[in-house]
């Protein structure tokens, strides 16, 4: 009975999720090309406050808890696992105060209404995994933008989902760089948990009646460590929280 529910209720939020990428891709190129890159940044973090609040249509729940207060004078950069591409969805929404821009595979930034018009104008780091060199300089690029404007990176170490939500291992070149070029940020681990739960199989079916969690945890204060030190705590920090089975 599940599954038949799953197809239906399924069928109903991908209308709805088309329909959002093609609505809000228009006001996305109107708000950039005729306002600012900050209202820009709005109609995105609204594109992505409703394809989250959507999932309401498959009886998901929703849940995000911060430890601490995020700064609002300094650049942020966000270390977490990676578990489906509803982990971006939720990070854009929640931390929008923040101003998050990803490092994200070059591919997603053609083809895909919305989506890929927010990754060509945010900023992010378009990285080609076959070009390590290019690679490199995108995320030294974003690690200058947000030491510049003080928003926030968003970079996920696995470097590929992990669809059974354990833990793979953290790579720490992308992360270096970025601690490199943003010498004032602050790092913040997250831990996700269940996204992956949602699209075990590919964007269809979705599973119902999943609950999906965000935990931003407590803050990592790089100066004095390495990379590799920082990248160690985020990866304990977010191993424990999964353990634990918080949400």
């Amino acid at each position: 009975m599940k599954k038949i529910i799953d197809y239906l209720l399924s069928g109903i939020y991908l209308l709805y999720f088309g329909l959002v990428l093609v609505v809000f891709h228009l006001i996305q190129v109107i708000c950039f090309n005729f306002f600012s890159r900050k209202t820009h940044q709005k109609s995105v973090h609204w594109l992505n406050g409703l394809l989250l609040h959507g999932l309401w249509l498959l009886g998901t729940r929703l849940s995000f808890k911060v430890k601490e207060v995020l700064p609002t004078d300094r650049p942020v950069i966000f270390i977490a696992n990676h578990q489906s591409m509803f982990d971006i969805v939720g990070m854009i929404w929640y931390l929008r105060k923040s101003y998050p821009i990803f490092v994200s595979k070059i591919e997603l930034a053609k083809g895909i209404p919305s989506i890929s018009y927010n990754l060509r104008k945010s900023g992010a780091a378009l990285i080609d995994r076959k070009d390590g060199k290019q690679a490199i300089m995108e995320i030294a690029g974003l690690g200058k933008l947000i030491e510049e404007t003080k928003f926030s990176a968003v970079i996920f170490p696995e470097g590929t989902r992990s669809r059974t939500g354990q833990l793979k291992q953290f790579a720490v070149g992308g992360v270096g760089i970025l601690l490199k070029k943003a010498p004032h940020a602050l790092v913040v681990p997250i831990a996700v948990q269940n996204t992956g739960k949602l699209n075990p199989t590919g964007i269809f079916p979705l599973s119902s009646l999943e609950q999906l969690s965000w935990t931003v945890l407590p803050s990592i204060e790089p100066k004095g460590k390495t990379a590799e030190e920082v990248l160690e705590l985020a990866r304990t920090s977010i191993e424990n929280t999964i353990k634990t089975g918080e949400v």
